[in-house]
């Protein structure tokens, strides 16, 4: 009994001493070697207007649904971060295929000069976070008839801004190339 009630002291005295170093050393150390190295990024990618006021992150999309500007793919979580996740329906699915035919329908009374067979698939279909700010190069360029309609931006313009916002794969290699639809609106907007 007696050795029993001699290894409580070391076994709390360890626990104390691991619940001091993984539970506020090393997230203050990896808080504060991610503030030295990667602020901007720490701090969420966060993305300023000219006021320097917070307007979005580089890493959550925006709901866009003004026709003037660019926009992004459907979430079925209305792009709230709380709640990140997609239902995970397979494409027989009843509630898949209504929300893909009201993505249809919307796309169509959106950009009546752009026909549905044009319509990449990132603009019908949810990403698997629903939070994805990103759209294809071929899914901004799908959209330039609406936008110069709307702006009275040329078209050869609209194109150059998506290149310009056009990002590339990982290292190379990994991903596809994509467009940040926060982004490329910022920068329509310097255009008007």
């Amino acid at each position: 009994m007696k050795e029993t009630q001699g290894m409580f002291g070391p076994i709390i005295r360890m626990s104390f001493v691991i619940m001091l170093l993984c539970g506020l050393g090393y997230p203050l150390v990896s808080t504060g070697i991610a503030q030295a190295v990667m602020k901007d990024k720490a701090d969420g990618s966060l993305i300023y207007d000219e006021n320097n006021k917070v307007i979005g992150s580089e890493l959550i999309g925006q709901s866009f649904t003004d026709p003037g500007f660019f926009h992004g793919r459907t979430s079925s979580i209305e792009y709230d971060a709380a709640g990140s996740g997609s239902n995970n329906f397979a494409p027989s699915n009843a509630d898949m295929i209504e929300r893909t035919k009201q993505a249809v329908e919307l796309w169509r009374k959106d950009n009546p000069n752009t026909p549905v067979s044009e319509v990449p698939i990132d603009l019908i279909t949810n990403s698997g976070s629903g939070l994805d700010p990103h759209i294809s190069p071929e899914a901004a360029l799908a959209q330039v008839n609406r936008v110069s309609e709307q702006t009275g931006i040329n078209q050869e313009k609209l194109k150059e801004l998506i290149e310009e916002n056009t990002q590339g794969r990982e290292l190379g290699l990994f991903g596809e190339k994509r467009v940040n639809v926060l982004k490329l609106n910022l920068d329509l907007k310097k255009q008007l």
